[in-house]
């Protein structure tokens, strides 16, 4: 029995810890509080006029970022599950 509660604890703090990794987030500089490399919540990217890319989103405090990246940056982002496609 101890060893199933351990077992339930273990992937229950994998969950957790997987949900708090930042690593794959996209970063970018907030204007209102003036951080730089702050993760992107909620990110959406989307293509400019001229074919670039961006990325809109929260720092998870209610303030509106966005990020222009490249293509690849914003491929990867999407397929990391980082980010919802919005073109």
């Amino acid at each position: 029995m101890p060893y199933l509660l351990t077992k339930n604890l273990f992937s229950n703090l994998k969950t957790i810890l997987k949900v708090m990794d930042t690593s794959k987030m996209i970063k970018a500089y907030c204007l209102k509080t003036k951080e730089k490399n702050v993760p992107m919540h909620d990110a959406v990217v989307t293509k400019t006029a001229k074919g670039g890319y961006m990325a809109a989103g929260n720092d998870g405090k209610g303030n509106k970022m966005a990020a222009i990246m490249s293509e690849a940056k914003a491929l990867q982002a999407i397929a990391d599950g980082v980010a919802k496609k919005g073109f």
